[in-house]
């Protein structure tokens, strides 16, 4: 009989290589594989809930708050007692609305985690006004009643903010398998400072049957912390050839003479990722012009930092592009950058996704020397570690590799070679296993 697992992720499903990585290797050995994601009604024909090309489904859960958000923040006029008590009514009537379809235990469930969260958000996040919290719950409800509509025998959360559904959806008048895949360190990690965070993250361990940490000094620091070592699974991307493509030339792309070396930052554009300092660096490098390839919080401030400090002509700015895609933008670049700063311990634990497609498309890397990146970065001589929070050690970094194209090559090399190593076919047999063995 085909075993079925339902994936909860926290984000759109729109740009995620490693769910989308994990939905397919289930599928591809035999699993029936439901993905919930949430749904975003500003993103154009992006579908509620579809067949994934790869053969799993994707069921996008309702926002309906959203609209209704914008409706009322434009009401000035309104007060913010009586603002607060119309929103409190609304989620007595979803919750109400969804107890209707689904009756006793699952719609009692669905109650009791609404509002549990609701009660962590507020203290968890004092800052965030009550609508946020009212949209966060009633997406949380959607994912449960999905989780809960079939019979599933795997349950999967992706990091924190998806375990209490799979804890829910798995354990509540079930004995079903749930795994927790933990993509970032939830108790050290830029925006969750609360002490709350680590507290209800060891109180759902108890439900968990397999933990998932995305390399080895993440194991290490969660066994610390709770006396679990995690099973490790890599972000590696999938093995691909990207510098044999000829789909993307971002010198045509971007107005740039075919001889003018590209240095590349890919990935969200956001705080603690060194991107202030890179482009406080510009200056200091001495050739060749800084593409940005991505959207984030800071992007806006970022691009008026460009402006104020006059490189409009040596900085350039491109709006995230579609996971497989990606590459094709890569293989264009001279150097890549992966300069996060030691804001917090998922930082600095990273292993990164985008140092191994840097790898993947022949790219040397002008890294921070962080002990996972420095580590890959030393042994298969693919680039230079650097300061990653001093724009002159930057520079100096990049200089280096501007000064010596010889060495650059023997670089590009050494990254050609290593892929074989760094890629998701190893990983993927290690993530198999989790699911035959739990």
């Amino acid at each position: 009989m085909t075993k079925k697992v339902c994936m909860f992720v926290w984000n759109h499903f729109t740009n995620d290589a490693r769910v989308l990585r994990e939905c397919t290797a289930l599928t591809e050995v035999g699993y029936e594989v439901d993905l919930i994601a949430i749904h975003n009604w500003k993103i154009k024909d992006l579908p509620k809930r579809e067949q994934h090309q790869n053969g799993f489904t994707v069921t996008r859960v309702n926002n309906r708050w959203e609209a209704l958000h914008r409706i009322l923040r434009m009401a000035g006029k309104v007060k913010k007692k009586k603002f607060e008590i119309v929103l409190l009514a609304i989620l007595v009537w979803n919750t109400l609305w969804n107890l209707n379809l689904i009756n006793g235990w699952v719609g009692s469930g669905i109650l009791f985690g609404s509002l549990a969260l609701l009660a962590m958000g507020t203290l968890l996040i004092t800052k965030t006004k009550l609508p946020t919290l009212l949209t966060r719950s009633y997406i949380f409800g959607q994912m449960i009643y999905h989780g809960r509509k079939r019979n599933y025998d795997f349950y999967h959360s992706n990091d924190l903010n998806t375990l209490m559904q799979g804890a829910i959806s798995s354990k509540w008048f079930r004995r079903k398998k749930l795994i927790y895949d933990s993509h970032e360190v939830q108790t050290s990690r830029t925006g969750y400072n609360s002490p709350l965070y680590g507290r209800m993250e060891k109180f759902l361990l108890m439900f968990v049957d397999e933990m998932i940490a995305e390399n080895h000094t993440r194991a290490k620091y969660n066994e610390d912390l709770y006396g679990l070592y995690p099973k490790v699974v890599h972000n590696y991307p999938i093995p691909t050839n990207p510098e044999e493509s000829t789909s993307v030339n971002l010198h045509e792309l971007l107005n740039l003479p075919p001889d003018e070396r590209i240095l590349l930052y890919q990935g969200g554009v956001q705080m603690g990722r060194g991107l202030e300092q890179l482009v406080d660096a510009v200056p200091l490098i001495e050739t060749g012009t800084v593409v940005f390839i991505g959207d984030g919080k800071i992007k806006a401030a970022l691009m008026e930092k460009v402006k104020e400090m006059d490189l409009e002509h040596r900085v350039k700015f491109l709006p995230k592009v579609p996971v497989d895609e990606l590459l094709h933008y890569t293989k264009n670049a001279y150097l890549g950058f992966q300069v996060l700063n030691n804001v917090c311990f998922n930082h600095y634990s990273a292993s990164s996704n985008k140092l191994f497609e840097y790898m993947m498309s022949g790219v040397p890397v002008v890294a921070c020397s962080f002990p996972e990146i420095q580590k890959v970065v030393d042994a298969e001589q693919i680039g230079v570690c650097v300061d990653s929070h001093d724009p002159k050690a930057i520079a100096d970094g990049v200089n280096y590799l501007l000064k010596h194209p010889e060495k650059r090559a023997e670089m590009s090399r050494n990254c050609l070679n290593a892929r074989q190593t760094y890629n998701w076919k190893q990983e993927k047999d290690i993530f198999i296993e989790i699911y035959q063995t739990a």
